[in-house]
């Protein structure tokens, strides 16, 4: 079949975007690295660097393997709940765009295990590491995937027999990515139980700070950086010309998609500002980090489909929902050192919801039916557009909390039955780093404490 020149520019540009777009979301993996790495005790440093690394090459494999066919397979095995078997790359035709989406989706894959790693930081066997994010980012993820993302998922919006007349709106993941991650984390954090010394005798919480706050900050302008790539970057075609004028496309959404993005985690980083700031009677940057993050993973869900007013709504309820499911996992014992279960998990699910209520018909049909005149679709209950969608976004969460559960959850505790999921209590006070990579992260750190360092490392041979 000849391509017009017309065809072949826009497939080029098309390519070039959505390339461009992966690298972004895949810069998303260096602001984890620092975040994680500035949130931990400096002697769980380097540890926590390289559960980051492994985050990415193991789930390279697993999902190139396994997961991009479970996610977008469409071969003769493809259903609505699985995909298909084959190998990744297998029987896909058009290599070149295919090859660029499937970079694409392997960086938003990756991103998944690097958010549960979150919750189990410090007290973690690394074996345990390399077990869950293969199994994570090759099955549980891609399946999710495939019910929202794939045009013959069952809760997807692009499906021919969509859920409640509508199908669940999640544009760029607050579900698929981010509630996936929660869960998991929370599976993790549960099943482990909180670090030694985070509570005491009488069950009160014990500070137990980032070693780096500016590592914690670099990281979060990284994931503010990258999360241009993983909402603009969600419209994988920028030159889709809508089919009702000669003027517009996707790339009219595609700077609305960024403003929504920006304002919502402006927002929730403001009211987590003075939130905390009433709540502990200081201003805490690190506080205000995890606000920002928790305003952006809300506003994944709706970003292409909700005014920037709606956007500004969205940020501030999240960062409530993230101060309030804070002090809750802190009068339940629960133990997460980057808060991860409370911001990826609580303010994703509320992403979902604040989808439901705020989605604009008009921005509906841009995103899923490119403009198309004379189309209806459901759309945001205070918009007025009825219980569907929000039925469906609804159906999402508690699915994706169905799935994840009965699939991490077994996981988990077959591992820490195995015992390959925890450390020892010895260990955990003498650091990962030393106990399982052979020396501190910092040489100034190491150098400050030679004596423990001997003496601790002298005991776990003894013990070994």
């Amino acid at each position: 079949m000849d391509v017009s020149w017309e065809e072949s520019v826009a497939d080029s540009i098309n390519t070039i975007y959505l390339l461009f777009s992966a690298y972004l979301v895949f810069v998303m993996q260096l602001g984890f690295a620092m975040l994680c790495a500035g949130s931990v005790r400096a002697k769980n440093a380097m540890n926590i660097m390289l559960t980051n690394v492994v985050d990415a090459v193991v789930g390279s494999i697993s999902y190139y393997v396994f997961g991009f066919a479970f996610a977008f397979g469409e071969g003769s095995n493809s259903n609505p709940f699985i995909g298909t078997y084959f190998f990744a790359l297998k029987d896909i035709p058009n290599s070149t765009y295919d090859y660029s989406f499937f970079l694409y989706q392997w960086a938003f894959a990756i991103a998944v295990a690097g958010i549960t790693s979150g919750s189990i930081a410090e007290r973690t066997q690394f074996s345990a590491y390399l077990i869950f994010s293969f199994f994570l980012t090759g099955f549980v993820y891609p399946i999710v995937a495939h019910w929202v993302w794939s045009s013959s998922g069952w809760l997807s919006p692009s499906s021919s027999d969509m859920l409640f007349g509508s199908g669940a709106i999640d544009f760029a993941g607050s579900g698929v990515v981010h509630l996936v991650g929660g869960i998991a984390g929370l599976w993790g954090a549960l099943i482990e139980g909180p670090r030694a010394g985070r509570f005491d005798a009488f069950g009160k919480p014990v500070p137990m700070r980032g070693h780096n706050a500016t590592l914690v900050v670099l990281g979060t302008f990284l994931l503010w950086f990258g999360w241009f790539g993983f909402n603009p970057g969600s419209f994988d075609k920028i030159l889709v010309p809508y089919t009702t004028t000669s003027d517009q496309g996707n790339w009219t959404a595609i700077g609305r998609t960024a403003v929504t993005t920006t304002l919502a985690g402006s927002t929730a980083g403001l009211v987590t500002l003075f939130g905390r700031r009433l709540l502990v009677g200081h201003w805490d940057a690190l506080d205000v980090c995890n606000g920002l993050l928790g305003g952006f993973v809300a506003i994944t869900s709706g970003c292409s489909v909700v005014e920037p007013w709606a956007a500004i709504i969205c940020g501030f309820v999240s960062a409530w929902v993230l101060i309030g499911l804070n002090i809750t996992a802190l009068k339940l014992k629960f133990d997460d050192p980057l808060e991860a279960t409370q911001l990826h998990g609580g303010c994703g699910a509320w992403g979902l919801i604040f989808t439901g209520l705020f989605a604009k018909e008009e921005f509906v049909i841009q995103a899923y039916d490119s403009g198309e005149s004379g189309v209806s679709r459901p759309y945001g209950l205070f918009m007025g557009g009825g219980w569907a969608l929000v039925g469906a976004q609804v159906i999402e969460v508690l699915a994706i909390v169905g799935w994840v559960s009965a699939t991490m959850g077994p996981l988990f505790y077959a591992l820490h039955k195995l015992k390959i999921l925890r450390i020892s209590v010895d260990e955990e006070m003498a650091g990962l780093d030393i106990s399982s990579h052979g020396g501190y992260a910092y040489t100034s750190h190491a150098e400050e404490s030679q004596p423990r360092f001997y003496a601790d490392y002298a005991r776990l041979q003894d013990q070994s």
